[in-house]
């Protein structure tokens, strides 16, 4: 057989990725094509703790022997060898047979039986009956860490016929409590770009510690139900036998598979923009499906239809672009616009702006916001939290996945007009647990006054949700427990001064063709810088933190409205630009809630430099600074336009 370096292997992760779209066989891998993922997957590993978490599952095996080159024949080899020993545990053993491949996170050989057991830093609750799901024999959450595992059982059993092969998924167990403070910074990450160490503690190799927060869970039963019965793949289904034999000789053989698209298009990460350097697989897979051009894509396809549930119907139907799409294809039954539903805001994407609204080139339902804003009171308070969770607890009596508020930005806007950035609070000590300080500053910043305090979305109410069900579950609550609790009952749903929602408010009232129907402050944001006179005319000018103008504790003279060459308003997100490392080094962004918790992460859990430590610290400050100052903004432009 051959295993020489020029093999192509049906690996677990390109199983994975054909069972969303088997055209992406195709395209993975080759640098030609565009892939959003490649950063994505990374950054995300990185922030659930995935690299922490494989490292303390190997202490889990005291006696196991990692298998730790990359080079394919050279860990097949080494393999082989090993698993001449009549028992024997290994990390990341690479077993193949024909044209699959799998590396299997830790394999325990004992005579004739096999255990695979795959480390995934999905948090598990405790209790088998979560991975089964309601209407069927998996949980939709669970479903793709199932398929996973099966494929290696699958391969494992081809390769070694005679052998009893089991399946495991090792995972944090929520219902757990870390039994040590600092477990997290035990197992410090050293990266050079995408290569990545983990260090580990001495002390981290105290027996049981990985017991004690990870569950190890048999899943023979659910790996049963995936090896016998069909899986779903887009524009069909297949036994995981057939389909993996067939995508083994396709890819071998670097065949693409005729594509077929759907809704599952959207999520296509091998998309680039007509016209970019790279390819773009999502475009040539409608090109070659529906014999489009380039100019086909121009007005839109039913992809971009926001929040809706009924994409995949309408391509299966051969409605396609949004010109195609219909008012009885999106159940829409009136056109009152105050409040704007769902199927309003998504005709508007179809049909365009009401004849009302075509002049100022938006929509704002004027009446409906009024309304709202007369249970408003002044000042306005706008605050905005960043917060992680970590699969490995910083602190002792801490379970996996806890949330972690580390940080907030508040902004004010008088009744007068004027808005300034009035406070803020950000911890990043290590190895604190900083949710009561949190509490008790965010109760100082906003007792002053009973003005109306904003939010965007529901992210803040859930915050203070769980930090109340961690006062409440806490073995030595702080002193004044109470006192904590009665204010987040205070602002939170239904309290006497809960929070507004001003993502809901934008739902309800606002629209801009620029945000294809989305509510997200990210999008928001650039849609009213570009319609707004009066933003324009004062934030075209360098006030922002400068002396006389609207005050801010991070900036110093920043106009926020700025255009680029060709006339467009410049994302003020994409200017804000955060030197992750020294002068010299390729500085990063924090623009975005996933690289904000990233950078509090490393703050944590990697051995940085002071100047680094600095770097992080403005660049938090200043994104969450933005958040708050965007929601002033959008405020701005809706009462003074």
């Amino acid at each position: 057989m051959n295993t020489g370096p020029n093999q192509r292997y049906l690996t677990k992760s390109r199983f994975k990725l054909a069972l969303e779209c088997p055209t992406k066989l195709y395209y993975t891998g080759k640098a030609e094509y565009a892939n959003t993922k490649n950063d994505n997957e990374f950054l995300a590993m990185l922030a659930d703790g995935g690299f922490q978490v494989g490292e303390l599952a190997k202490l889990k095996y005291p006696d196991g022997i990692e298998i730790s080159t990359k080079q394919v024949d050279q860990a097949i080899a080494e393999t082989a060898e090993f698993l001449k020993q009549e028992t024997v545990t290994l990390f990341e053993p690479a077993i193949v047979h024909k044209g699959y491949l799998v590396r299997v996170d830790v394999l325990v050989k004992r005579g004739q039986v096999i255990e695979v057991i795959e480390v995934k830093a999905k948090s598990y609750s405790g209790d088998p009956a979560s991975l089964i799901g309601k209407r069927s024999p998996i949980s939709g959450d669970f479903l793709p860490y199932v398929q996973d595992v099966a494929f290696q059982k699958f391969v494992i059993q081809l390769a070694f016929p005679g052998a009893t092969v089991s399946a495991y998924l090792l995972m944090p167990d929520t219902s757990k409590k870390a039994t040590v403070t600092g477990l997290n910074q035990w197992f410090k990450i050293q990266r050079q770009e995408r290569n990545i160490e983990v260090q580990v503690d001495e002390r981290a190799r105290q027996t049981g510690l990985a017991d004690s927060v990870l569950t190890c869970v048999p899943v023979d039963h659910l790996v049963g139900e995936v090896l016998s019965n069909p899986l779903p793949i887009p524009g069909g289904e297949g036994m995981l036998q057939a389909l993996a034999s067939m995508w083994a000789q396709q890819y071998a053989a670097d065949q693409k598979l005729p594509p077929v698209i759907g809704g599952q298009c959207s999520a296509c990460e091998f998309k680039a923009p007509l016209g970019a350097t790279q390819r773009s697989g999502f475009h040539e897979c409608w090109k070659d499906a529906k014999g489009w051009n380039d100019l086909d894509f121009s007005e839109g396809t039913v992809l971009d239809l926001w929040n809706f549930r009924g994409k995949d119907r309408l391509i299966q139907l051969g409605v396609c672009k949004l010109s195609q799409v219909s008012e009885e294809d999106l159940k829409l039954t009136e056109h009152e616009y105050s409040p704007l539903s769902n199927a309003e805001r998504q005709w508007i994407q179809v049909a365009g702006l009401p004849a009302d609204s075509r002049a100022q080139g938006y929509c704002l339902d004027r009446a409906g916001l009024n309304s709202a804003m007369r249970e408003w009171k002044y000042p306005l308070h706008m605050i905005d939290f960043e917060t992680a969770s970590v699969a490995l607890p910083f602190h002792a009596g801490r379970r996996p996945y806890e949330q972690v508020a580390f940080q907030f930005s508040h902004h004010v806007l008088e009744a007068d007009g004027r808005l300034r950035h009035v406070g803020q609070f950000l911890s990043d000590t290590l190895g604190e647990f900083p949710n009561y300080a949190f509490v008790r500053a965010l109760r100082e910043a906003l007792r002053h006054d009973q003005g109306t305090i904003m939010r965007w979305s529901h992210h803040e109410n859930s915050i203070l949700n769980a930090i109340k069900d961690q006062l409440n579950v806490e073995a030595e609550p702080p002193a004044d427990k109470g006192e904590l609790i009665e204010f987040i009952d205070g602002i939170t749903k239904d309290g006497p001064r809960a929070m507004v929602d001003l993502a809901e408010i934008a739902r309800k009232h606002y629209f801009h063709p620029s945000t294809n129907g989305s509510c997200s402050i990210k999008k928001v944001l650039p849609a009213v810088l570009q319609s707004s006179a009066f933003l324009r005319n004062t934030y075209g000018q360098p006030i922002y933190g400068a002396e006389g103008g609207v005050p801010s504790l991070n900036f110093n003279g920043v106009a926020w409205w700025q255009q680029s060459v060709d006339g467009v308003v410049i994302d003020p997100y994409k200017l804000l630009v955060a030197e992750f490392g020294p002068e010299g080094e390729e500085a990063e962004r924090i623009n975005q809630g996933g690289a904000a918790s990233n950078a509090y992460l490393r703050l944590q859990f990697e051995d940085l430099p002071p100047e680094v430590r600095v770097s992080l610290r403005r660049g938090l400050l200043r994104y969450c600074e933005l958040d708050t100052l965007a929601m002033g903004l959008v405020l701005q432009s809706w009462l003074h336009g």
